[in-house]
């Protein structure tokens, strides 16, 4: 489990496309501080497993499904990444309950800077609206974020300085693809209700 505060800025090195699958090889000098084999890595909150490591940088494999489901399969060498390490359990929960598993991809649509924020306007899928709601959680490029404004196909999100200097929401542009995962507690919700529903015919 993660909590969407990325530890680091990170960079991709190598890409190896594998036909059905694609090898990449990233930078991480804190997140791959005491790393090993198996161990799991958020990379733009997608959940990945260390397949080897070396000095700052990991190898991890990525399947089809991810390949399809986010936009990891943009990535080329010399990308960066927004790269989190699993929560410790008993440490604080800086940001909401992130399992890495993303549930489809946005695309920034609009960036209105201010003074001391920036407003960011991202496209939502259909079937994901219905779980982001005004001043809930969701996670973009696996950082944790507070829904602004929810719309049917787009939401906003109002990011501070530390947030554009330290993550790949400083370098994305309208056009740009990000992964979103939304808040699973509102899945189970609504699998509770609907399968409770289903009972009581």
């Amino acid at each position: 489990m993660f909590t969407g505060i990325v530890e680091e800025l990170g960079e991709v090195t190598a890409v190896e496309n594998l036909g059905d699958a694609c090898r990449f090889r990233l930078r991480g000098p804190v997140v791959t501080q005491g790393a090993k084999h198996g161990d799991s890595i958020a990379v733009n909150g997608v959940c990945l497993t260390v397949v080897d490591h070396e000095g700052d940088e990991f190898t991890a494999d990525v399947m089809a499904e991810t390949l399809n489901r986010s936009s990891l399969g943009a990535l080329a060498v010399g990308s960066r990444v927004n790269l989190e390490r699993p929560t410790a359990v008993g440490a604080r929960l800086g940001g909401h309950i992130v399992q890495g598993h993303v549930d489809g991809t946005g695309e920034i649509l609009e960036r209105t800077p201010s003074e001391h924020w920036e407003i960011v306007r991202i496209s939502l899928p259909a079937d994901l609206a219905r779980y982001v709601v005004e001043k809930g959680s969701v996670t973009v490029d696996g950082i944790s974020l507070t829904v602004v404004e929810a719309g049917p196909d787009h939401f906003t999100v109002s990011l501070i300085p530390t947030t554009l200097a330290l993550t790949t929401l400083g370098l994305k542009q309208p056009g740009d693809p990000v992964n979103l995962e939304v808040d699973v507690i509102a899945k189970y919700v609504e699998r509770l209700l609907t399968t409770g529903q289903g009972a009581a015919r």
